[in-house]
């Protein structure tokens, strides 16, 4: 009788080979997934660094547009010089008109120079007439300069008035065309000392 033949049990170098590529590739894919991981996270954080710096700078031009928005609503605060009534004919010929109005120039504030004012007079009282130096108010001291300027100024509205007729004057764009010519003209007059930021009307009757 023929002996049965035994299967020959693997080389051991064989099975060492294959417990050792099993190890590698557990390793390669525990390697593998941690390089995605971290290449994931740090994506996610840019994207998430640059939304957030999309954020904050939308916001900030956001506030920054309403600090100007409210700068903007804030009219430019100057002194008025009241320049009286005036009563003059208007360009119509048939028939004749002519207006009645009040007018009144707002001019800019400049900030006052220290090394041009002047010493103010003292107060004289109390014993051997010493006192301290009575307070200067910096608009009564424009406003008074502003004096020499009136009588070019009325002619200046005057001129400005005269040339146009009623219906020019009777429309709210008439009106501000008007302010416009005479803001132009009084600042020819100012030549750069000063600056009309508006003109105002009072009463104002065309008859």
């Amino acid at each position: 009788m023929a002996k049965p033949t035994q299967a020959k049990e693997p080389d051991n170098k064989e099975k060492d080979k294959n417990e050792g590529g099993g190890a590698n590739s557990i390793l390669i894919n525990v390697i593998t997934t941690t390089i995605v991981c971290i290449i994931f996270i740090g994506v996610n954080y840019f994207l998430q660094s640059n939304l957030l710096t999309t954020q904050l700078q939308s916001i900030t031009a956001e506030q920054n547009a309403d600090e100007d928005m409210e700068n903007l609503d804030k009219p430019e605060k100057g002194i008025v010089l009241d320049l009286g009534d005036f009563t003059m004919n208007l360009s119509d010929i048939e028939p004749r008109r002519y207006l009645k109005a009040n007018v009144a120039i707002e001019i800019t504030n400049p900030e006052p120079d220290p090394t041009q004012q002047e010493e103010q007079p003292k107060a004289s009282g109390g014993h051997g007439g010493h006192g301290e130096a009575a307070p200067a108010d910096p608009k009564a001291a424009i406003v008074a300069e502003m004096e020499q300027y009136k009588p070019a100024i009325r002619d200046a509205v005057i001129t400005v008035l005269t040339s146009k007729t009623s219906d020019e004057l009777a429309s709210t764009a008439g009106k501000e065309l008007a302010k416009q010519q005479i803001a132009e003209a009084v600042n020819g007059i100012f030549d750069g000392e000063r600056e009309v930021i508006r003109v105002s009307f009072g009463q104002f009757i065309m008859q």
